[in-house]
């Protein structure tokens, strides 16, 4: 090995340790020293300074073509009820594309073309819990679902509708050089449904299916259980196919026969003229009295397949011609155009009070999807009107050495009340004057293969127990956190280095809820709020809340909202 290449390998592990290490003690000597060996620093300080905070309502936000969307009805006393409904454009499978079926030329039938069934399959986010083997050899597996909110097992009356709302792609406003945006409240869409469900055909095979009145709508919910299908064999035996959870829903055979198998000429030759023949589906949700279930859901990785038959012509060399039935099907995946279709009701009045304040805040509160937000200023006041905080202003006289700078924010337990069990997982801090991500969070290189939402772990931002222990693997069998956190962390070190060291400017922060750190997109407001007319889209998506303590002087020291900085005093 040269020279060279030992240089580079150490300096990456030198880069690696700078960058994951987050213990406060830990003195980044000679990265803010001025004046090299001549300058002397006396022990580790702790001090706390001003942060002021404010809530802010939302209001719709656009919700379109969104990576993950919820599905079903959250309830969270400290907030209200959000409802979950949903809109997708389908698109015909490279396979099915520009299919032609026999029943155009009876030459080629003797009988026109059966729809057999019509599976609408959307895979939920699980993992393997367990493999096991029963008596007769056959292999079990028991699985736990990922982001499933609410109540285990509650039910809600699930209803499938094809929409006649197009989804266009770019928006008429902007001369088409913009995507159409479409907001969380859009009523034209449940508007311009069709009355009749989809999701109504009598189920088969019900052994296997686990709601409770043979059909799959009036009383679903989200099962855990592998999916468990049954079909028969060339020797007519029985033969079950196994497979994750899933939404798998029956959906009415004579439609699809006559939507697809029926289609007028030229509708099914490619998906810019299918999306306008068929413009979609709706999946509504609607409560039952005491409804309590929501899971973020994949769509684009759900399909309808229509299962059919149809004759198949063959003449012999003697001219004699049969018609054999020939199974076939026909695929179309969940993708195209999509809307997240959020509503709120029975909102909690201290929320509904607090949000619409523009005073400094006791309580604060987040909420994704049209939901609320934090504002946040640091260091206080700038009372000389030079336009820097005093407060930075002195700290920049200091010539301290910076260790660490993190903002505490605890959770308000008595607001949350029983929602506690539900709280996010995770909030995100953001420069709310550009809207992007703080220097932290680009400096923070940490990953977790295969579990992404714990990425930047330094940066951090998680919900952490009363030791500092953030609870994401503290959970059920049904994914449900189990254990109650006390607060959540952010580290904003160099954003704090930048402001006393290099001037940069003291921005305005936002701070929301998030389903996952990795994806820093944002989305528009459909109102704008002063600087505020675009949201981090993962919260946009995401149906949880929680209530923090704010800065108000009212609120006790020990939970009031503080940025405590780490440093290293000059002699």
């Amino acid at each position: 090995m040269n020279l060279n290449s030992i240089t580079k390998q150490i300096i990456l592990l030198f880069v690696i340790v700078s960058l994951v290490s987050c213990d406060k003690d830990f003195n980044e000597i000679g990265t803010d020293i001025v004046g090299g060996d001549n300058n002397h620093y006396l022990g580790d300080k702790t001090t706390e300074y001003t942060v002021q905070a404010y809530n802010q309502k939302l209001g719709p936000v656009a919700t379109n073509n969104l990576p993950i969307n919820p599905l079903g009805i959250f309830s969270n006393p400290a907030f209200g009820t959000t409802t979950a409904n949903f809109v997708t454009q389908l698109e015909i499978a490279s396979a099915s594309l520009n299919r032609t079926f026999n029943n155009v030329d009876p030459t080629l039938y003797q009988t026109l073309p059966i729809v057999d069934s019509v599976i609408l399959n959307i895979p939920y986010f699980s993992k393997l819990k367990e493999t096991t083997t029963n008596e007769d050899g056959e292999i079990l597996k028991t699985y736990r679902l990922d982001s499933i909110y609410g109540e285990s097992g509650s039910k809600f009356r699930l209803s499938i509708h094809e929409s006649n709302y197009f989804l266009r792609n770019l928006d008429p406003e902007t001369q088409f050089t913009e995507q159409q945006s479409f907001y969380n409240d859009n009523q034209s869409v449940e508007n311009n449904i069709t009355p009749g469900r989809l999701n109504n055909a009598p189920l088969v095979n019900t052994e296997y299916i686990k709601n409770a009145d043979g059909r799959e709508n009036e009383a679903f919910y989200f099962n855990k259980k592998e999916q468990i299908t049954k079909t028969k064999n060339d020797d007519n035996e029985d033969v079950l196919a196994r497979s994750v959870p899933s939404m798998r829903l029956h959906l009415d055979n004579n439609f699809f026969l006559n939507k697809i198998i029926n289609a007028p000429s030229g509708q099914l030759v490619n998906n810019d003229v299918f999306k306008n023949y068929f413009r979609g589906l709706y999946f509504k949700v609607e409560s039952l009295g005491n409804s309590n279930s929501l899971a973020m859901m994949n769509f684009a990785g759900g399909t309808v397949t229509v299962y059919y038959r149809e004759d198949s012509k063959v003449t012999d060399a003697q001219g004699v011609v049969t018609f054999n039935k020939v199974d076939k099907s026909f695929v179309m995946n969940l993708t195209g155009n999509t809307i997240s279709l959020q509503s709120n009701s029975n909102e909690n009045a201290d929320y509904i009070t607090a949000t619409n304040s523009t005073t400094e805040a006791t309580s604060l509160y987040l909420k994704g999807g049209q939901g609320s937000m934090a504002v946040i200023d640091l260091f206080g006041p700038d009372t000389d009107g030079n336009g820097i905080a005093d407060e930075l202003e002195e700290i920049r006289t200091r010539g301290w050495l910076i260790n660490e700078a993190n903002l505490i924010f605890n959770i308000d337990k008595v607001k949350m009340g029983n929602a506690q069990t539900v709280e996010p997982n995770r909030i995100f801090l953001y420069d709310l004057n550009n809207k992007t991500v703080l220097v932290d969070y680009i400096f923070d290189q940490t990953t977790f293969p295969g579990y992404s939402k714990q990425n930047k772990y330094v940066h951090g931002g998680y919900i952490l127990d009363e030791n500092n222990k953030h609870l994401s693997q503290a959970k059920n069998d049904d994914g449900v956190i189990t254990k109650k956190g006390t607060k959540y962390k952010i580290r904003i070190t160099d954003h704090i280095k930048n402001l006393i060291r290099k001037d940069s400017t003291n921005v305005r922060l936002g701070l929301v809820v998030t389903e996952t750190i990795t994806n820093v997109g944002f989305t528009k407001l459909k109102t704008p709020i002063g600087i505020i007319d675009k949201i981090p889209t993962m919260s946009a998506l995401n149906p949880l809340g929680t209530v923090l303590y704010g800065s108000h002087s009212s609120v006790a020291d020990d939970k009031r909202l503080k940025l405590e900085i780490y440093y290293t005093k000059p002699d």
